[in-house]
């Protein structure tokens, strides 16, 4: 890597104010942003005070699930839960929406009100209010009552009005309101309890098979149809804003909107003769216990359209079966390339769906697929309706269990259950980090391989940006530091760490490096928005971009921002996590990487500006402003040991290292400050380049030049 120059033309002066411009503008967009943010959590007890006016007592909470008691005296009035507590159901965020239901003693609802949520989606010009309207819906429906999202006329079915942009989002708060509802009135006695009992599920028999065609498969309802023509769309949207963009002319009526077919791949017989055997084996080794494949083949209308590209959820299919209803992530989604079965029509798109674990799903009942049809009516409003078609697999594909014997089944925790989901991407990154504990370990070694080691670790780099920052939205936070602070003050719980095994493994990797290496092997290796900043930054070199140079007395004191800053976030913290969540903006982490950009101009300019100074100057946030670096840097001055190799000559009068530091974390005496290094190993291919380093080239010229003896006493 090669040393930063000055700009020419510039002086140290005038650097250094644009350096104090260039921040002072980064911070000014962090302070915009920051009056973007969503408003935080409502407390629940002056909503449940104005749900029950007539309450004399309200309790804590208690029992499982968890539910807050009201009373009149010696009279139960009804039930106030948060959703979160009875059914935590994640949405566009990977966060679910927590809302608090209050219920009288008739399993009525009375209120259902949003405290806290953490959708992106609500950051992009759609405002708030509408998803507390949204809730407000809920108010006089019963817990018996089968609600859903839209238009409709289905019988016991009451539907509510969608939010034009957050389809999803309202999808998911319905199912968490409604299962939440129903757990709750089965535990205080309001619905009965058996006609909510768990059925042992049907399994698959994996040993049946029988080959079939197209045909074959079509003819036994192996494989079901879902065909829907212009007209029948135009009429489901007779009445509503969108009924003026019906097809004009008979034959364009009667024209075909979609044909869709749809299966459950995981039965051999089907798999096997759709797949072929080897990519259905593949398909299989895919799956955790209890979980099944649905695959979807269709031409005309698009039944994946592009929610899951915004926020990883296929927002126009559901599938139902019982009172449960879920839909699909990207994670759950692969592509299918081609269909082996003789006889099978050509398919625009062909997709294989995983169902969870943790969706409960029964092969053996039925199963209904639902197809959400939307039309736009404004630039971002519309209304949409659905089209539903059920399944059931052949009886002879199942094996039923002897309800009479089947023992109860313990289900899973909700962290046991993400594990699993999450279980490949999980074992990546840990594989990933026991290369680069190896790395470290022969680091004395693979120095002296400079060309080799660079190579690698611009992969390394790579890899954490795409892998670690977008595909698993590994990217740490100084809000996790909080969060464990304040669990270590209150009651510790560790379920709350192990809901995203990524982050919890990275911390665990984090404490552990700490000890042995401090700071900089997670800065310098495995922070994804760090890793983008140096990638830039070699891009920058490659481009011979000239560079920002700042006088080391100038520099030493820029360290003390991203102090200045973390002590601000944590003294918010302290009053509430929540308001500390939202000026942790400064982060740019959630805009790179969670969002992708997909976010309001403010957010975007700010990360954008941040990483375009990283042409100009190698890792300016991570040096300056980062209090995730901060967080991590004041306990990394307990490290066990020191690996990075000094010579006496370092600093006095030897000062190549010092200049060649990117990041300038050697200081003009030779020393190299840990907490400001990030673990590059650059100086320590200088220390062992007796080409580079001017006292192992002198120490190795008074070698070539001495007697054995005098060579044995210059080498010891």
């Amino acid at each position: 890597m090669k040393a930063a120059v000055a700009f020419s033309g510039f002086g140290s002066k005038t650097q250094t104010r644009l350096i104090t411009a260039l921040l002072f503008f980064l911070f000014s967009m962090q302070a915009v942003c920051g009056g973007l943010m969503i408003s935080p959590p409502k407390a629940p007890l002056p909503l449940i005070q104005q749900a029950f006016p007539n309450a004399t007592e309200i309790s804590g909470k208690t029992g499982e699930p968890a539910v807050t008691t009201i009373y009149q005296d010696d009279t139960v009035l009804g039930y106030a839960f948060e959703t979160d507590d009875v059914a935590r159901i994640p949405a566009y965020s990977g966060e679910p929406v927590n809302t608090l239901v209050t219920m009288d003693t008739h399993g009525t609802i009375i209120s259902a009100s949003v405290l806290e949520h953490h959708e992106p989606i609500l950051l992009v010009g759609i405002p708030e209010q509408v998803l507390y309207d949204f809730a407000g819906q809920y108010t006089g429906l019963s817990v018996n009552t089968r609600v859903k999202i839209g238009k409709g006329k289905e019988q016991d079915t009451e539907y509510l009005d969608g939010v034009s942009g957050a389809t999803v989002t309202v999808m998911v708060m319905n199912m968490g309101i409604m299962r939440a509802a129903t757990r709750v009135a089965v535990a205080h006695g309001i619905i009965n309890a058996s006609e909510h009992a768990a059925i042992p599920a049907a399994t698959i028999n994996m040993n049946v098979f029988e080959i079939a065609d197209w045909h074959a498969l079509t003819g036994d309802g192996s494989v079901r149809q879902l065909l829907i023509d212009n007209d029948t769309v135009d009429s489901a949207f007779i009445g509503t804003e969108a009924e003026d963009q019906a097809a004009q002319t008979p034959e364009q009526k009667a024209e075909t909107f979609v044909d869709l077919y749809y299966t459950q791949l995981d039965i051999p017989t089907i798999g096997k003769n759709l797949l072929g055997e080897s990519e259905y084996n593949w398909m299989m080794a895919q799956l955790q216990p209890g979980e099944h494949v649905i695959a979807l083949l269709g031409n005309g209308y698009s039944f994946k359209g592009s929610g899951y590209v915004r926020g990883g959820i296929f927002d126009r299919i559901l599938v139902h079966q019982g009172n449960k209803e879920f839909s699909f992530r990207d994670t759950d989604h692969y592509r299918i390339t081609d269909l082996w079965a003789s006889g099978t029509p050509k398919f625009k798109e062909m997709s294989l769906f995983i169902v969870r674990q943790h969706h409960e799903f029964d092969p053996g009942q039925t199963w209904q697929l639902e197809l959400l049809v939307r039309r736009q009516t404004g630039p971002i409003d519309g209304v949409f309706t659905s089209f539903k078609a059920d399944y059931d697999a052949p009886e002879n594909y199942l094996l039923r269990p002897d309800v009479t014997e089947a023992p109860a089944m313990e289900e899973l925790a909700l962290w046991e259950q993400v594990w699993q989901d999450r279980s490949t991407e999980t074992t990546i990154v840990i594989i990933s980090m026991i290369l680069l504990m190896i790395v470290l370990f022969l680091q004395d070694w693979l120095v002296q391989f400079p060309r080799m080691l660079h190579r690698f670790r611009l992969g390394f780099l790579v890899f954490t940006v795409v892998f670690i920052g977008w595909v698993c939205k590994g990217q740490l936070s100084v809000v996790n530091v909080f969060t464990f602070s304040q669990s270590l003050m209150g009651q510790f719980n560790w379920e709350i760490f192990l809901l995203d095994p990524v982050i919890f493994v990275l911390w665990s990797f984090v404490a552990m490096t700490m000890l042995l290496w401090g700071r900089g092997v997670y800065c310098g290796w495995l922070c994804p928005f760090g890793a983008l900043q140096e990638i830039l930054g070699e891009l920058a070199a490659k481009l011979r971009i000239p560079q920002l140079s700042i006088p080391f007395v100038v520099h030493e004191r820029l360290w003390a921002i991203k102090y200045l800053i973390l002590l601000g976030l944590f003294g918010l913290s302290l009053e509430s996590l929540a308001v500390a969540e939202h000026y942790a903006e400064v982060e740019p982490f959630k805009t790179t990487f969670l969002l992708r950009f997909d976010r309001d101009w403010p957010f975007i300019l700010y990360a954008a500006g941040l990483l375009l100074t990283s042409l100009f100057n190698r890792k300016l946030y991570c040096r300056y402003i980062c209090p995730l670096g901060a967080a991590i840097a004041i306990p990394s001055a307990a490290r066990l040991f020191d690996w990075l190799k000094r010579r006496k000559e370092c600093g006095k009068p030897c000062q190549i290292c010092a200049v060649e530091c990117e990041i300038g974390a050697i200081v003009p005496t030779g020393e190299i400050n840990m907490r400001e290094c990030h673990y590059c190993l650059d100086c320590q291919m200088t220390y062992h380049d007796k080409g580079k380093c001017p006292p192992l080239t002198k120490k190795y010229r008074k070698l070539t030049k001495s007697t054995p003896e005098e060579a044995i006493r210059i080498v010891t």
